[in-house]
């Protein structure tokens, strides 16, 4: 029997996930860490050391990777079955799980960076893989943004050689207060913010959509943009108070502008990779009120349920012919009832809709969020956000579920991709269960919040709030007058993420590329062309010129040097 390699890595990936979940569980349950180092080279005195570092979350965590790349590869079979080079494909995908696994075990700031870089090496390539100029662009824009993170990790691995080691896991508890470590911390927060696509660097996660959907299902739900919320997590013990809420600022506001985005956003796969900035910046500001494992739950529910929208929205596009306009969807939920129903699942799990995995997170980080010392504008930036992600989740439903069907009616929609199928219902059930089965294994404890009826009531309300101001923003169909186009500067600011990603393509570059033109016109081609090498030219052809003249063997020319230099000689003595 013949098994393609999407089979054969599909069941390897699930054996080794399974496997990595059974000692996460057993370390939980022992409360174990294992240090497994490994020595390459040993000259003289100096060693090359590799170390490992198994502990409950680094094995939790490549286990929900695992996974879910297992059922991506499982989609892409059907998905990218057009393709002639889906082997490739599948060695870039596997090639990047490899980096993040790396990145997951790896104490060492050096081994780290090994990783982080194979994650952004990979991820170009991924997202240049369909070969037009806007995946280009956008392959280009991704690189360079997270090419800032590199470098501050670089400059952090330059500093800790002041520590004589570069396994950070050993400094975090003794050296939090010591200006190094200060400093350490800043580069740190530096590169987490660029991988996870904060404020100011959130322009390329969106333009990273130009991959393939089930590129986009494993980069926004485990894999690139959490490795900077992984480091984070893991460094969270040194940060100072001052430097928390620099980041609690961030991470609020890109919340805040995401979700205003995602709600004036009509690209399917734009919006939610807008909603994956939105969890992104949850999950940072609740690291920055010093609930590092709770911003770990979130980060693993939320890969769930989003791989899963991921895959629904891959699902669509395939079907409606590789439209991603929402506008030209609508009632898919009669032609697709399957897919229609992961998608439902998965967008009421982001909302936070109770017993599905997205609701255990996020209801316990909004009601710490009410527990802690928090000042109103902040307070408001949360609930506000949390109303806005139901108003966009259920816009989502509105445009592509229900409603008018408002493309060619000649199109043929099925639900023939039974791998597809299979990819996407493994991961429904992990998203209606995930989430309880995590709270149990996590917290071995359970956080007890204990809040006034109006505060504990208060996600409830603000998700009804966001389902009311959504029902009553976007009834209207293609035919209909909108009145927001009164506003329509206001809509384009909010729409293009606060103008983000023109400032910082044309807004960085402009100015050094004129510099450069100009300098290029009136120097090189001007000035200095006339009095440098034009100059230095026409002046040696000349004196070659004149040279020629002697060398001609004309007997007149050397008589009368022959003259000169008699003259000369005589007149010197």
């Amino acid at each position: 029997m013949y098994f393609s390699l999407c089979f054969i890595t599909f069941f390897s990936l699930i054996f080794f996930s399974l496997l990595s979940f059974l000692l996460s569980f057993y370390y939980i349950m022992n409360d174990l860490v294992y240090f497994i180092e490994w020595e390459i080279i040993s000259l003289n005195s100096s060693s090359i050391v590799m170390t490992l570092l198994l502990d409950w979350m680094s094995l939790l965590f490549m286990s929900f990777v695992l996974l879910i790349s297992s059922l991506v590869i499982l989609y892409s079979e059907d998905y990218m079955s057009g393709d002639v080079t889906l082997n490739r494909f599948i060695f870039l995908v596997l090639m990047f799980v490899l980096s993040m696994m790396f990145l997951i075990i790896s104490p060492n700031l050096i081994s780290i960076l090994l990783g982080w870089d194979g994650l952004g090496l990979v991820s170009y390539c991924l997202v240049i893989y369909y070969q037009n100029v806007k995946s280009y662009n956008a392959g280009m824009l991704t690189a360079l943004s997270n090419r800032v993170g590199d470098v501050a990790l670089l400059m952090a691995i330059s500093w800790m050689i002041n520590f004589g080691s570069w396994n950070y896991i050993f400094y975090l508890d003794c050296l939090t207060y010591k200006y190094e470590m200060l400093l350490i911390s800043f580069l740190v927060v530096l590169a987490g913010m660029t991988k996870s696509a904060q404020i100011p660097f959130s322009a390329w996660l969106p333009a990273a959509m130009a991959a393939p959907t089930p590129v986009s299902a494993l980069v926004h739900s485990s894999t690139l943009v959490t490795a900077g919320v992984y480091l984070l997590i893991r460094f969270s013990k040194a940060f100072p108070t001052w430097l928390l809420s620099f980041l609690l600022v961030i991470s609020v506001l890109t919340m805040f502008m995401s979700g205003l985005g995602a709600n004036l956003e009509y690209d399917l796969k734009k919006i939610i990779a807008l909603s994956t900035l939105s969890q992104l910046g949850l999950m940072m500001s609740i690291l920055s009120m010093g609930f590092s494992d709770l911003a770990f739950f979130h980060l693993l529910t939320h890969a769930l349920f989003k791989a899963l929208l991921f895959m629904c929205a891959g699902m669509v596009i395939h079907n409606v012919k590789n439209f991603q306009d929402i506008r030209f969807m609508g009632n898919l939920s009669i032609f697709m009832p399957l897919t229609s129903s992961c998608f439902m699942v998965s967008n009421f799990a982001l909302c936070g809709m109770p017993f599905l995995a997205g609701f255990y997170s996020k209801d316990m980080i909004l009601e710490l969020v009410s527990l802690s010392n928090l000042n109103l504008f902040m307070y408001f930036m949360y609930f506000f956000s949390t109303g806005l992600t139901v108003c966009y989740s259920f816009r989502l439903f509105y445009y592509v579920l229900w409603g008018d069907f408002n493309l060619i009616p000649m199109f043929k929609l099925s639900e023939e991709s039974w791998m597809m199928i299979f990819g996407m219902l493994g991961l429904m059930i992990f998203a209606v269960f995930g989430g309880s089965l995590l709270n149990w294994m996590i917290f071995l404890t359970p956080y007890f919040v204990c809040l006034p009826l109006v505060m504990k009531l208060m996600p409830l309300f603000v998700s009804l709030m966001g389902l009311w101001l959504g029902s009553i923003l976007f009834k209207y169909s293609l035919t209909y007058y909108f009145s927001a186009y009164k506003y329509y500067s206001l809509i384009e600011f909010s729409g293009s993420m606060w103008f983000m990603s023109l400032i910082f393509t044309k807004g960085v570059v402009k100015m050094p590329l004129t510099v450069g033109l100009n300098s290029f016109k009136y120097i090189d081609l001007g000035w200095s062309e006339y009095f440098g090498a034009q100059n230095l030219y026409s002046f040696l052809m000349k004196i070659s010129g004149m040279n020629q003249l002697f060398q001609m063997n004309d007997l007149k020319s050397y008589l009368v040097f022959f003259y000169i230099t008699l003259i000369l000689i005589m007149y010197m003595y």
